[in-house]
């Protein structure tokens, strides 16, 4: 069986190894534009087989949080492309993670003030960051109708246009942590009565419609979907039947030829047993590179791979204070912890100066 360091491809994308540092929000994009910080945090940790960037608007009713980044402007693609040339100068690989918030925001980050947009009119009883150290309840979204469907799926598909003209090796589609791709997918959010709500066909239309427009404009071997079959993530709720509503998905678009599939086993963050779900089930539905992602330790990304349980395995916070995470794993070394009072926000401290292991 392979092992951890192993190289694999992942549809069009030749990874030197099967650690992947997962998509990890830091609120650092000033005016939605990454900066000198992010090409230098990427940098650092590009002996990863594979960067997934923090979550990036499609647009800009797609934002949830202060200084998150997009990728619908010449000025944010031009900036990314620093970033990415700086990754592949490390010999490493980076995809960027394609967003919408849906209903987790706040009238004064959306364009004009307006209500934030979701699959509902029910706002999610959450908070969110709308600057630096303000946390701040969610407003009341409106529902989309369902002639702005195309549109919403034309903005995916050219923000993956421009993630290649960004120099990304890919994408990966975020359909997770209760955000608006999710919202449709749940009936616990989604209200619909059109084509896009009520029965799992309906309310996995929109997803299935991304992803296939997404694979159509850069090519199905750069394509990458997250998805959170459990999690209660952001208020999200549990779907009345997740196993069949994934399981469906999977389905639907193992016919794609999809790159990856990144799949976070339990709560985003938490406890990988909040909710019963046969992941087993759901990877034999999927023909594709599986991902696992939640709570992995040393131990547990080895046994990953040499099981055969995976093909990669996504790691997240740990990648925040060891950018050398690869080289500790290798060498069995201890992993730094966290500044967790500088996750969100900030400059420098927290981000780009935690020490390579000696």
């Amino acid at each position: 069986m392979p092992t951890l360091f192993d190289p694999v491809r992942l549809g069009d994308i030749e990874l030197a190894n099967r650690l992947v540092m997962a998509p990890l929000t830091r609120n650092r994009a000033r005016n939605q534009v990454v900066g000198d910080l992010h090409v230098e945090y990427y940098r650092q940790r590009a002996s990863a087989g594979l960067l997934i960037t923090e979550a990036t608007q499609i647009r800009p009713d797609g934002q949830g949080y202060f200084d998150t980044p997009g990728i619908y402007t010449p000025e944010q693609v031009a900036a990314w492309k620093r970033v990415t040339d700086a990754v592949h100068a490390e010999g490493g690989k980076i995809v960027v993670q394609l967003w919408h918030v849906g209903r987790i925001s706040v009238k004064r980050l959306q364009p004009g003030g307006q209500a934030p947009v979701s699959s509902t009119n029910r706002a999610a009883k959450t908070r969110t960051y709308a600057a630096h150290g303000e946390l701040v309840p969610t407003d009341e979204p409106r529902a989309l109708a369902t002639d702005e469907i195309p549109q919403l799926v034309a903005d995916y598909a050219q923000a993956a246009r421009n993630a290649i003209a960004a120099g990304f090796d890919g994408v990966e589609v975020h359909s997770a942590n209760g955000y608006l791709l999710e919202q449709f997918l749940r009936d616990s959010t989604n209200d619909g009565t059109d084509a896009y709500g009520g029965s799992i066909e309906n309310r996995a239309r929109l997803l299935i419609e991304v992803m296939t427009a997404v694979a159509v404009a850069i090519g199905p071997g750069r394509t990458g979907l997250r998805v959170s079959p459990v999690t209660p993530a952001n208020d999200i709720g549990q779907d009345s039947n997740p196993q069949a509503l994934f399981n469906h998905v999977a389905e639907r678009l193992s016919t794609l030829k999809l790159a990856f599939m990144e799949v976070v086993e339990g709560a985003t963050g938490g406890p990988r047993d909040n909710a019963p779900f046969d992941y087993a089930e759901l990877r034999r539905r999927f023909n594709g590179p599986w991902i696992v992602n939640n709570g992995y330790d040393r131990t547990m990304a080895l046994d990953a791979i040499s099981g055969g349980h995976a093909d990669a395995v996504a790691i997240g916070r740990p990648f925040i204070s060891n950018p050398d995470l690869a080289e500790r794993i290798r060498a069995d070394l201890p992993w730094a912890a966290p500044q967790k009072e500088t996750f969100y926000g900030g400059g420098e401290q927290g981000y780009t100066d935690y020490p390579r292991a000696a």
